[in-house]
């Protein structure tokens, strides 16, 4: 008697599925909109004026429980500055394949260089293609904004950077606080 109650509970689930409206989404299309905290691929900021904000510490590669980033530091000089500080990362891959998109490479961040978009449309017909460069995780530049390498804009040491001395990106941190 028990299977008997049990099929037509099955058969019961079964037909009222079969009369209910079809939810169909057009996705390539319209894509669906993402929930804002969504994490998705990754980006390597800038300040203001340029400069990159990966100072090529190597935090978020070893908080990456994946082995999924991998940074090559290199020293600034007064020639060729990429970032504010003493150090930039000369090399930067995050290898698409193997991230879990879990975000601890974000909270060990201390410059808050890198940060997490909405973008989610990551397949790629290779897996060498799912390993992006330093290239392709920079934010792009915006008006008033320099290409790197350059000289520091925003103040004369990196803490008018860090502390944010500096609001007026057209002034060094000298002029401003007098």
């Amino acid at each position: 008697m028990g299977t008997f109650t049990g099929a037509v509970k099955g058969f019961g689930v079964t037909f009222s599925h079969m009369f209910k409206k079809t939810v169909t989404t057009q996705y390539p299309e319209k894509p669906d909109a993402t929930a804002p905290r969504y994490h998705g691929r990754h980006i390597l900021n800038r300040w203001p004026d340029g400069l990159e904000k990966c100072i090529g510490c190597e935090l978020c590669a070893w908080a990456c429980p994946a082995d999924a980033i991998f940074v090559e530091g290199a020293d600034n000089t007064d020639e060729e500055r990429f970032s504010p500080g003493e150090r930039y990362a000369a090399n930067y891959q995050i290898n698409y394949a193997r991230c879990i998109f879990c975000g601890l490479c974000i909270e060990a961040c201390p410059t808050r260089s890198l940060t997490m978009s909405n973008e989610y449309e990551l397949a790629r017909d290779k897996r060498t293609d799912l390993i992006f460069t330093k290239e392709q995780l920079l934010a792009p530049l915006l008006p008033g904004m320099e290409q790197p390498p350059h000289p520091m804009r925003l103040g004369d040491t990196e803490k008018d950077y860090y502390l944010g001395a500096v609001t007026n990106p057209g002034t060094s941190a000298g002029a401003e606080t007098r």
